[in-house]
């Protein structure tokens, strides 16, 4: 037994506690925050959206990058134009040449032309991606205005994922309640150089918030901070721009459940589905149980890896509650796009 790795270690609780199975959801569901740039498997996200209840699904994968985002539109609308939308990824390795923002913020605009409704950002904006001098691009660098202007312009929401769970910019040891993901998922570590503290990525966001209020932010995974829900919250106060989605975060909500619930009710306006995990019945299905049961101490991991090492708690969240934050609250998102 000394030698047992705690990678290997997967105990099993000896407590009998009542399992809710839920097929379909109370409401149809669209899922904000999701990732269907494996093209050869758009049939298959479909049927399995089919199986469990989903109505519409965001792929945050319509990269500018290679024009790739054209692809992405051709075969997703293809195949089910009112069932995929799509959310462009700017191309941040031009940073440096002239006007990028202006000139990005016009390739977004000819995206939305052909179908894509919202913008995403994706974490390495702040982390990783860097100019030609070195120097790390912040997020709120003033050489991305354009983009984030243009957004208000078009009406189309913006998906913003920066910094990642608070363990992981902590220093990799016995006091990280993360380590077992990070030993297996070792680039996931963000601690001391070279990267920034997760405070300034936040406040930088933040700032952007500010500065374009009207353009809508959606905070993927609970704001980025659901380890602080009363900093969120601070937020959704004093940002009425600013809005959350769940994905890939029910391992941080379902441990704090009382928390959790009276802030959900509380900012039921505010607050829209996702999962950050490829189409899967099953994997729903465990966001569902989350929703919309009491059930207690269950494991979140069947809905998205790397957890944490500890169970969840159902929410057992009012119908009127459930039904915005499964599609309502996106519904009103969406219904902001000026186009034609």
């Amino acid at each position: 037994m000394r030698d047992l790795k705690l990678a290997d270690w997967a105990p099993q609780a000896q407590l009998v506690a009542k399992t809710t199975d839920i097929k379909k959801p109370k409401f149809p569901v669209i899922d904000i925050h999701n990732h269907l740039g494996d093209l050869e498997k758009t049939n298959h996200y479909l049927e399995e959206m089919n199986n469990a209840g989903v109505w519409r699904c965001v792929s945050l994968d319509a990269n500018s990058a290679g024009d790739f985002y054209k692809e992405h539109i051709r075969v997703s609308h293809g195949a089910a134009k009112d069932r995929f939308l799509l959310f462009f990824r700017p191309d941040f390795s031009r940073i440096d040449e002239p006007n990028f923002g202006e000139n990005e913020a016009r390739r977004l605009e000819e995206a939305v032309r052909m179908g894509c409704r919202g913008l995403k950002i994706a974490k390495t904006l702040g982390l990783n991606h860097r100019d030609k001098s070195g120097r790390l691009i912040a997020v709120d660098d003033r050489r991305l205005d354009p983009i984030w202007a243009k957004c208000g312009e078009l009406g189309i929401p913006v998906m913003i994922h920066v910094s990642d769970p608070k363990a992981f910019f902590t220093p990799l040891d016995r006091r990280n309640e993360r380590v077992d993901a990070l030993m297996l998922q070792p680039t996931w570590s963000f601690h001391g150089d070279p990267y920034p503290p997760k405070e300034e990525i936040i406040e930088a966001r933040n700032r952007v918030i500010a500065r374009h209020p009207g353009t809508v932010f959606i905070g993927a995974h609970f704001g980025n901070l659901p380890e602080e829900l009363h900093r969120v919250a601070m937020w959704l106060d004093v940002y009425p721009n600013f809005y959350v989605d769940i994905d890939a975060r029910m391992g941080e909500l379902g441990r704090q459940p009382y928390t959790t619930r009276r802030f959900m009710i509380k900012y039921q306006d505010r607050i829209l589905f996702g999962t950050d995990t490829p189409p899967s019945a099953e994997s729903y299905r465990v966001y569902y149980r989350f929703l919309e049961t009491d059930d207690e101490y269950f494991d979140p991991n069947p809905a998205h890896p790397y957890q944490g090492r500890w169970m969840v708690y159902g929410l057992y969240l009012p119908d009127d509650v459930l039904e915005k934050i499964y599609n309502k609250n996106a519904l009103k998102i969406l219904g902001m796009f000026k186009g034609r």
